[in-house]
């Protein structure tokens, strides 16, 4: 990756970005209790501004911004601002999900993961099949913002677990991280796969670009795991990330091979659906099961975490297929 470890910060995209970026800009004050007000009113929470503006308050518990106070990171006033943007995110999330019956279980809503469709559809089928080598480049550039940072967002759930779930999460957590090496970091291999692209591998170097559905991607699995009270959802969303992680790499594999794409492309994939095939298991006996067992309270939030993990990805995909469908860019601006 490129040496620069601290990202610049993003034009806004609305009044509430600006508000953020305009603070962010500015000396953190040392003792300064007021809220940060910004008017919310008409804020869409699924939209542009809304996303950049959560996005921005979670990275600076990541890697902060070039030229931006670390200051920042704990201060009360945008701790409020940040609150009521995860209110109207995790409201609209909760409704998107829908009310999840008593007798609904996460093993059971893990096992009904794990049966996909005959005849599937979504980007990853599509470009299996369809897409372009330009439009592949583009999911590359959407699913940057995450595989750059990729077993990041999911570490914060590990000092809320114990015993076997925390041991085995960490288990799977290591694989993410390289095993230990450095050259085999999940988020080395994709900014591997980026440069063979040639793309962009900065460090949310198309944060400028992406729409808001690759935000809330994000954003999803930073609430998530930030909030000890989500911690069973953050275990949900680590749950269905890594069950559904192998068969779609495959596709992703199948797709690259087709294309002639080079095979630093392919790698990130096939690393994926080797390791994630064994993490499923691991996950879900040892993870989720053993989480429910100890804190039965929690299954539902568990399920929760599952659901939104769909619902955040069909948006994303949606997007996408429109556009492609369409014949037009899925990003603001065309790759070079």
């Amino acid at each position: 990756m490129p040496t620069m470890v601290h990202p610049v910060l993003p034009e806004p995209r609305g009044p509430i970005s600006l508000s953020v970026i305009e603070l962010l800009n500015e000396r953190a004050p040392l003792r300064y209790l007021t809220k940060v007000e910004t008017s919310l009113a008409d804020a869409d929470p699924a939209g542009i501004d809304l996303q950049l503006a959560l996005y921005l308050c979670y990275e600076l518990h990541y890697r902060g911004f070039a030229g931006v106070d670390a200051g920042w990171e704990w201060n009360p006033g945008l701790l409020y601002l940040r609150s009521r943007l995860e209110d109207l995110f995790l409201d609209d999330v909760r409704r998107g999900v829908g009310n999840i019956g008593p007798e609904t279980s996460a093993l059971d809503e893990l096992d009904a993961l794990c049966v996909e469709p005959v005849g599937g559809t979504g980007p990853s089928y599509y470009l299996r099949d369809n897409g372009t080598w330009e439009q592949m480049r583009e999911y590359f550039a959407h699913r940057s913002l995450y595989h750059l940072k990729e077993g990041d967002p999911h570490a914060w759930a590990i000092p809320r677990l114990t015993g076997q779930a925390k041991a085995s999460f960490v288990a799977v957590e290591f694989d993410e991280f390289g095993a230990g090496k450095g050259a085999r970091l999940h988020q080395q291999l994709f900014a591997d796969l980026m440069a063979a692209a040639g793309l962009d591998t900065t460090y949310l170097g198309y944060l400028p670009d992406v729409p808001a559905p690759s935000l809330a991607v994000v954003n999803l699995m930073s609430m998530f795991g930030l909030h000890r009270r989500l911690r069973g959802a953050a275990v949900g969303h680590f749950a269905a990330t890594e069950v559904t992680s192998p068969p779609g790499s495959k596709r992703m594999v199948a797709a690259l091979e087709r294309m002639g794409a080079p095979d630093e492309c392919a790698a990130f994939y096939r690393e994926h659906v080797e390791a994630d095939a064994v993490h499923e298991q691991v996950v879900r006996t040892d993870v989720v099961g053993d989480l429910v067992a100890r804190e039965p309270e929690l299954d539902a939030d568990v399920v929760f975490g599952i659901r939104a993990f769909d619902l955040v990805e069909g948006r994303l995909a949606d997007h996408l297929m429109e556009s492609w469908n369409a014949g037009v860019g899925s990003l603001r601006r065309a790759l070079d």
